[in-house]
């Protein structure tokens, strides 16, 4: 049975962002955001979908049907290639029951049918156990650790999470890249 499913991000999803904007929510990615800067961030999720670099989703617990998080990947460019970013987050009442891996697997299956770029990463502060955690059980490999700007003008420690789009499901190893 499924844990999740993921839904491209909406309008109504505004209240959602405002409960992951919380000082324990956003404890290792610098803190909660202004209204003004959730807004911002609540528009560029709801006007992402159409710009063909990547999508933010709400994450649906199943079977109850409530949206407890959200999802996404974008194009980000790392050491010189070109790369999606995924990041995630699940809200604390529903933590621990192995949503955020379901939802990242979910969200790489979207990634791989893309067939645009070879490599996934994510970026958890190395604080970040639990997404630490989840970055390895869905498959990704530990490079090690960096400097990640996140927010924008602070520069935080975290691991550097890489997932190789080109295998899995639904692409058998040494196939070549798409595109």
């Amino acid at each position: 049975m499924d844990l999740v499913r993921i839904e491209p991000w909406q309008e109504d999803d505004l209240d959602l962002l405002r409960q992951i904007n919380t000082p324990e929510m956003k404890r290792h990615v610098g803190g909660p955001e202004s209204e003004e800067k959730v807004f911002a961030r609540h528009r560029r999720y709801v006007d992402f979908a159409g710009t063909g670099q990547g999508c933010m989703f709400r994450v649906v617990s199943l079977p109850e049907g409530e949206a407890v998080g959200s999802i996404g990947y974008w194009e980000r460019v790392w050491h010189g290639d070109t790369v999606y970013e995924m990041g995630w987050s699940i809200l604390p009442a529903y933590q621990g029951r192995g949503l955020a891996t379901a939802a990242l697997g979910a969200a790489v299956a979207q990634v791989r049918a893309r067939r645009t770029h070879r490599y996934a990463h994510a970026f958890p502060s190395v604080d970040n156990v639990a997404s630490n955690a989840v970055c390895r059980k869905a498959g990704f490999t530990l490079l090690g650790e960096t400097d990640f700007e996140f927010p924008p003008g602070q520069l935080m420690r975290s691991h550097d999470w890489r997932l190789d789009l080109t295998t899995g499901p639904d692409r058998p190893p040494g196939q070549p890249e798409a595109g």
